[in-house]
């Protein structure tokens, strides 16, 4: 068993050690609590379980069951690694072992889950309870000469929402038997299912449930959740019907350090910091150098790469045979690669990977003594899922969080309580999101001809996009129900449910003319600009064109030491005010806007360093979408304060709005990415000085509403972090931002101090 607390000491006696542990949370081991169900399981299934070690029950297990057994359809919201799976699996086998008929869905949100669910399932219950053909995965990669074999015989498909969506809906009449015998729906890992992602999969469980009416069944729906502050809400958004709450864990779990890593600063009245990314590798390396088995988290592609390129050279230099025992994996890669490097890493031949969250979810990777997240990854909710992913089971473990130099981040550091102290944040889903509504509707049609009846599925706003898509000529009525118009055939192809926008472009090797990987195209430009560089399996690739009407981006391979990041312009145009409230005299706005943002140019920013090495101007074409947005109004005794004291209020309130919208992810389960801000001291549409913060998807999938509800806190936890920041001026720890399109300017962190105060004042 790793002791932590020798290894924490081996860390601060290195040289290269200057006072990075911000906080140390020692979490106790808890002692598992179990119980019996009132009603014994079935002979066959208990013997199977308790064969596997698989007894006692935890009481979250037989809590699930019981509620399952009366009907209801349950939200399991338990911690990582507690037994979530056992809780469906007992469900599904005990009715297929008591209904002969019964058949149950599995979704999983990645092909690499669903099969890895499948390996357990087999190790588990085949042959005592199921043969081996009556489960299996249907997906993209399913060769098309076993679908029909797998359709007739699988009482348990395991599949996830893009083939259901593309496969299974659109072609139901091949899929009646599932459908007619369906009991079960089982959605795992239902917190991942938020925002865009979450908005469409909503649509596509209606679409389900519609189909299911159709053929007779009434399946009872099962989902598992990392914790999250609003699992009920979430889930019935998402699925359209009530359900009963399974929270109270009864599971056992090791003794973990969590350790808050804050880079140390370089530039104390700057407030500039050592580079995250060199932080995430010496600790990497450290952790494999002593062969502590480990994941190492990135936010993006890019970075995975990077910090695999870093720990890889370092580790090279002293200790080639481990270099060799390190792997990057993300998404983008082809199948057999990530399944090679899962083996790999559960069998023990490697000793590290560093990873984006496509390892966050349960894959079966073997038992890990450490996890490092390079940056808070978002929300409270995702970062236990990385930090659970060491340590499972009974043993101890570690885990790092290495702050980045961003509000949320460094206000973390200086807050470890906010962290481990406070409530989840909210999942949110926008299934009325007329974008992602309208494309869902057509789907429907193509399915079965719409009628009122729909409504009961699609919600009060299915008569409006309906009607809007009859005007323009995509649905036509006949005898009171509503059907494709004949020029749009299998609309599903048209839709990604990943994304509200588009299709992908491709990333053409001009070396081998070969395909590197696609990339979406909402992030096209920002990603594969020309100019731009792009990693693949740790090689960097030059983008030498971006043919936009084609969407291909051509890249040749590169040497270059730098990595590239855009600049961007937005401006925005108030369409509609849904709602207002007071703050005293300040009026704060919830509204329908409409987003036109242009990628302006990039810096080239030196790979170890971060040191800016160049920047250039793009010309690309901006793109404008509508969404949703708060706004509010500045107090005027704020503002009177700012010309007494010779302040910059354009800077003051461009500081406010970076930090504003750097902070709002700890209330809202969110990425930075998915929220943009606007700042002006004289806005076309009101006339006065103004501060806009929207969510940077079309339609909108809640971010501005929950900000909208919680301004009040938004701005006072604002205020709190630039107080607290020591720089002097403003840095990227409070309110510069990494993306600002003005290379932030104006600002004045002052200024900002003096309205964040007269905002919370209401004056």
């Amino acid at each position: 068993m790793m002791d932590t607390t020798t290894f924490l000491n081996y860390l601060t006696a290195q040289p290269g050690y200057s006072g990075q542990i911000a906080h140390i949370e020692h979490i106790p081991a808890r002692e598992a609590r179990y119980a019996e169900t009132d009603k014994p399981l079935p002979d066959r299934l208990h013997d199977c379980l308790g064969k596997h070690g698989l007894l006692p029950l935890y009481t979250h297990q037989v809590e699930a069951i019981g509620y399952a057994r009366e009907g209801r359809n349950i939200m399991v919201s338990t911690s990582s690694a507690s037994g979530k799976t056992l809780c469906y699996n007992i469900l599904v086998l005990e009715r297929i072992l008591t209904e002969r008929t019964s058949r149950a869905l599995y979704l999983f949100p990645t092909k690499a889950l669903a099969q890895d669910q499948l390996r357990n399932l087999r190790t588990t219950y085949c042959p005592d309870l199921l043969r081996t053909e009556e489960l299996d995965t249907f997906d993209g990669d399913t060769p098309r000469v076993e679908r029909a074999e797998i359709r007739k015989r699988a009482r348990i498909i395991l599949t996830n929402p893009d083939m259901l969506h593309l496969g299974i809906l659109p072609n139901h009449r091949y899929w009646s038997s599932l459908l007619r015998n369906l009991r079960y729906v089982v959605i795992d890992e239902a917190h991942n299912y938020r925002g865009v992602f979450g908005s469409q999969l909503a649509c596509v469980l209606r679409r389900l449930r519609r189909l299911c009416r159709l053929y007779g069944s009434d399946p009872r729906f099962i989902c598992c959740s990392a914790t999250i502050a609003n699992p009920v809400e979430h889930i019935e958004k998402l699925v359209g019907v009530s359900f009963s709450l399974v929270d109270s864990d009864g599971s056992s779990h090791g003794e973990k350090d969590f350790v808050f890593w804050n880079p140390p600063l370089i530039d104390e009245s700057k407030s500039i910091r050592r580079s995250a990314n060199s932080e995430a590798t010496e600790l990497f390396t450290s952790l494999v150098s002593q062969h502590i088995r480990s994941l190492t988290f990135a936010r993006t592609r890019r970075l995975t790469e990077l910090i695999y390129v870093y720990s890889q050279r370092r580790l090279a230099q002293s200790n080639r045979i481990l270099s060799e025992r390190i792997k990057p994996y993300r998404a983008g890669y082809l199948p057999e690669d990530r399944r090679r490097i899962e083996q790999d890493l559960f069998n023990g031949e490697l000793l590290g990977v560093v990873t984006t969250n496509a390892l966050e979810l349960g894959i079966d990777i073997g038992d890990l003594e450490a996890t490092v997240l390079t940056g808070y990854p978002g929300s409270i909710a995702s970062t236990w899922q990385q930090a659970g992913r060491s340590g499972r089971g009974e043993s101890k473990s570690l885990s790092f969080l290495i702050a980045l130099d961003n509000p949320l981040d460094q206000y973390l550091m200086h807050h470890p309580g906010q962290f481990f102290g406070k409530n989840f944040e909210n999942a949110l889903v926008n299934p009325a999101n007329p974008y992602i509504l309208g494309a869902h509707l057509l789907c429907a049609a193509w399915e079965l001809p719409l009628s009122k009846s729909d409504e009961q599925f699609f919600g009060t706003t299915f008569s409006r996009a309906k009607e809007i898509l009859e005007r323009d000529g995509l649905l036509r009525e006949r005898r009171g129900r509503w059907y494709l118009s004949p020029a749009i055939s299998y609309p599903a192809q048209g839709v990604n449910i990943r994304s509200t926008i588009g299709e992908s472009f491709a990333i053409i090797d001009t070396q081998t003319a070969s395909l590197l990987e696609t990339v979406e195209s909402s992030v096209a430009f920002f990603q594969i600009h020309p100019g731009a560089i792009y990693l693949h399996q740790g090689e960097s690739y030059l983008v030498t064109r971006l043919d936009i009407s084609g969407r291909t981006a051509y890249a040749e391979p590169t040497t270059a030491a730098y990595y590239t990041q855009t600049k961007e312009t937005t401006d925005l145009h108030i369409t509609r005010t849904i709602r207002s409230r007071n703050f005293g005299q300040v009026k704060v706005f919830l509204g329908e806007v409409e987003v036109t943002t242009t990628v302006v140019g990039f810096k080239k920013k030196a790979q170890f360093t971060e040191e800016v090495i160049g920047e250039e101007m793009l010309e690309l074409p901006p793109q404008r979408f509508a969404t949703i947005a708060l706004w509010f109004d500045l107090p005027p005794g704020a503002m009177a304060r700012l010309d007494e004291e010779e302040l910059d209020p354009a800077g003051g309130l461009h500081a406010v709005e970076h930090a504003a919208v750097g902070i709002l992810p700890l209330f809202a389960l969110c990425d930075r990415n998915d929220i943009g801000g606007v700042s002006t001291l004289l806005h076309p549409d009101t006339g006065r000085a103004q501060i806009f913060i929207y969510d940077a998807h079309p339609g909108g999938i809640g971010i501005a509403e929950k900000g909208f509800d919680l301004t009040g806190e938004l701005w006072q936890t604002t205020l709190r972090l630039i107080e607290e920041c020591p720089c002097q001026e403003g840095c990227p720890s409070c309110i510069q931002s990494p993306k600002c399109g003005n290379n932030n300017k104006p600002l004045d962190k002052r200024a900002a101090l003096v309205l964040l105060d007269g905002l919370i004042a209401g004056r």
